[in-house]
């Protein structure tokens, strides 16, 4: 029986200090790493690399400088240098970034830029052809242009000048920059004369990456395309708006500039209005095409063009690009949402723009009460599944509430001026394309022709008809389509949105008019996200129901 104990005890302990000590390790690391973010933060700030913290939990690194393996270090998201803490400031100082804007050799080429260790996982030498990186240490050397590898033994084999690899149809060369910097007359040809270096092909794209969008992807994202882009070609837009990023557009060929959004539908009307503000400027021939990495909850238009529901690293980002390079392009119908209150004739009416939906009724209400929750504790919104958790809660307390119901009382329904007779309602949503509600298509063929400059109307019996709507159980009420819809609020307060922006509105007239075409890229369903699509017979990870874009608006881009 005592040893029986003891062995207990003994098992006790030890189990105890299984689960203590990492958890102590952990914290204390975690200290540690808050520390040397005070203590580095100016350094980081001043260096013209992009670093970042990294240690034993990370991937396993190599110091470029002294070779050791990293317990505490720190990279760069730009050219992959990595150093240890003691090691940082002499990397800092000793081994370049990449030059956003450099001259040419005298033939006009580049030489690569090659950075020693820590290759890729799975990548080959370009001269041998056998796998580089596969022994635990310092070897072996890649180049952050084209990204090609090389052992160190074949090192003298590779050829001195550098094409940019695989993207280089989409990266702005530094010596593209450079010559633009030196020319005295910006004019739009001279661009052109300059891009014949670049290659027939060249449609420089520009990454505008939403850190803050669903799944806080957006961090990762920005340092995985400047790594393997132009680092100027990558924005941040928790730190630079839509409309002075895009003004790398007015520097480059007109008409051949792609927009890769990173983020949720409401960053991509973000960046939609700013390109009308380009228009505005008089600037219409630069106007970028705009593709959409989906990051946020909804993605109902990402899903209408074809790029899917949402991204949570299930393909490479160089897959991403090469989607963009075979990407269709497809005009979009933009509307105007103009909301004149009630009895306020002397203030300016509220005007938004619109490229999904609009809708009054329960699902405005699930959006303004989750907007109005992640407003007060942002932190805890970070992931798309418990976002959708969420909704689902506050759609389920509005089935037994009922907040919405009468709304055929309470409000007026005009189509191009005929005013429609409602039945019992308590939702109308107005909508530009063929998804809604998270990834919902109201039903098959809605939503096929996005230049139509017709708005389909239909309406919902309440939430349960709305989750029903959403599991293929029930149709919404179709009203009608139309160029112009007016909705008239007679009376109370009624939750409201515009591509998941809410607000509580009281009584007004809402008017909704087509506003102006986006150019956009669609990602048909018959392209697939693997590397060998174009052998295989494999499934395409877009919608099999994604709509075609229409014949007379795309082209190739």
């Amino acid at each position: 029986m005592v040893a029986e104990a003891g062995d207990e005890w003994s098992l006790l302990l030890w189990t105890s200090l299984a689960v203590v000590v990492p958890v102590f390790i952990t914290l204390w690391c975690s200290v540690q790493r808050s520390k040397r973010k005070t203590h580095m933060k100016e350094f980081f700030r001043k260096s013209k690399h992009g670093w970042h913290y990294t240690d034993l939990f990370n991937k396993p690194t190599y110091c470029c400088v002294c070779s050791q393996h990293i317990l505490q270090g720190a990279f760069c998201d730009c050219c992959g240098v990595c150093a240890d803490d003691e090691c940082l400031r002499p990397a800092d100082r000793s081994l370049p970034c990449k030059d956003i804007m450099a001259p040419a050799q005298a033939d006009g080429g580049m030489e690569h830029r090659w950075v020693r260790g820590n290759v890729p996982l799975a990548s080959y030498c370009v001269v041998c052809k056998q796998q580089c990186g596969s022994q635990p240490k310092l070897c072996d050397f890649r180049c952050v242009w084209c990204q090609r590898t090389v052992h160190g033994d074949c090192f003298g084999d590779v050829p001195d000048q550098c094409d940019f690899g695989e993207f280089r149809s989409l990266i702005i060369p530094p010596h593209y920059l450079y010559h633009v910097n030196k020319l005295r007359r910006r004019h739009p040809d001279e661009y052109s004369k300059l891009a014949e270096s670049c290659g027939s092909s060249w449609t420089p794209v520009l990454v505008l990456a939403n850190t803050r969008s669903g799944n806080n992807m957006g961090e990762v994202l920005l340092g995985e395309f400047r790594s393997l882009l132009n680092p100027v070609q990558v924005f941040d837009l928790s730190q630079l708006n839509p409309s002075k990023a895009l003004q790398l557009c007015t520097l480059l060929p007109p008409g051949s500039v792609h927009v890769l959004v990173c983020g949720g539908d409401g960053t991509v009307g973000w960046v939609l209005d700013a390109i009308d503000t380009m228009k505005l400027k008089g600037q219409d021939q630069f106007i970028p095409r705009v593709t959409i990495l989906p990051l946020g909850t909804g993605n109902d238009l990402s899903n209408t063009l074809g790029w899917g529901a949402g991204y949570a690293g299930e393909i490479p980002v160089e897959q991403v690009l090469r989607n963009v390079v075979d990407a269709e392009v497809v005009k979009m119908d933009r509307w105007k949402v103009q909301v004149a209150s009630k009895g306020a004739y002397f203030r300016k009416p509220k005007v938004l723009s619109m490229n999904n939906y609009f809708s009054v009724g329960p699902d405005a209400l699930m959006a303004l009460n989750f907007h109005t929750h992640r407003e007060k504790t942002p932190s805890f919104f970070s992931s798309r599944i418990i976002n959708k958790a969420v909704y689902f809660l506050y759609g389920t307390k509005d089935c037994l509430v009922q907040e919405c119901k009468d709304l055929d009382k309470r409000i007026e329904l005009e189509l191009d001026g005929e005013r429609i007779a409602l039945p019992s309602l308590e939702g109308i949503i107005v909508c530009n394309i063929g998804y809604w509600g998270g990834g919902c298509r109201l039903w098959e063929g809605m939503g096929d022709e996005l230049d139509d400059g017709l708005l389909e109307v239909v309406g919902v019996y309440g939430s349960f008809h709305c989750a029903q709507i959403q599991v293929k159980l029930a149709n919404p009420v179709r009203l009608g389509q139309a160029h112009t819809v007016r909705l008239v609020l007679k009376s109370s307060k009624m939750p409201m949105q515009v591509d998941g922006e809410p607000w509580a509105q009281g009584p007004c007239t809402i008017t909704i008019t087509h506003k102006t075409q986006a150019l956009m890229l669609y990602h048909s369903s018959e392209q697939t996200d693997d590397d060998d699509s174009s052998d295989s017979e494999t499934e395409s990870n877009t919608p099999h129901d994604s709509p075609r874009p229409p014949g007379s608006a795309s082209a190739r881009a």
